[in-house]
């Protein structure tokens, strides 16, 4: 039986990216990374894939700096599509996916955000946390619909907010939950989507013995 295929969309660095790939080669996920695809041409996410030996590309906005077209959502999911992607995964992207893309991978594009939602979505979510001097911050992977950050929840994990915290400190810690949390959702819709738990036990049984 084989691997679920992800496709990974995103803006800036890659972390969560690379936080999936590390628990693929880890032996921790069973997937594939079959495409990675940003609308920052010069994106790290883009280097980081190519370095990997994953097709790394770039989405073509038509023009706009924040907006993400009809047009450029469509041809973004044909080709997620023409990969034989699974699971869409947003690491960082930073533009509003709307219907048209979601009738095409319907409850099968996640999100990672870096917030107890429904506290805290759009940017800066830790920022936010501390301005409003909670005691209590974290992460949440989500099912994406047309909202901002307004999905069903799938996992969540909390970070406490140190009185000495600033905006890169709290960021931090946050974001070493993500990297945990990611691959755990993954694996979930893996099951969700048909690749069964025995399937995982076996392999992992195999990879122990052999």
């Amino acid at each position: 039986m084989r691997m679920i295929r992800l496709g990974i969309l995103g803006s800036g660095t890659g972390s969560n990216m690379l936080a999936l790939l590390e628990a693929i080669r880890a032996g921790n996920l069973k997937a594939e990374i079959v495409v990675v695809m940003s609308d920052v041409a010069d994106a790290k996410i883009l280097e980081h894939a190519r370095n990997a030996g994953i097709a790394a590309e770039w989405i073509d906005c038509l023009g706009y700096a924040n907006r993400f077209p009809e047009e450029a959502q469509r041809q973004t999911a044909l080709r997620l599509l023409d990969a034989g992607v699974d699971l869409v995964c947003l690491a960082g992207f930073m533009r509003l996916i709307k219907p048209v893309f979601l009738s095409m991978y319907a409850d099968r594009v996640l999100n990672i955000h870096p917030s107890l939602l429904p506290k805290f979505p759009g940017m800066k979510a830790w920022k936010q946390a501390l301005e409003a001097g909670e005691t209590e911050a974290g992460c949440t992977v989500h099912f994406v619909d047309a909202g901002m950050d307004t999905g069903p929840i799938i996992l969540q994990a909390k970070v406490p907010v140190h009185a000495d915290d600033d905006e890169h400190c709290l960021h931090q810690r946050i974001q070493q939950q993500e990297h945990l949390i990611y691959p755990q959702a993954v694996r979930l819709m893996a099951v969700r989507l048909g690749f069964p738990l025995w399937w995982w036990w076996i392999t992992d049984q195999w990879a122990d013995h052999r």
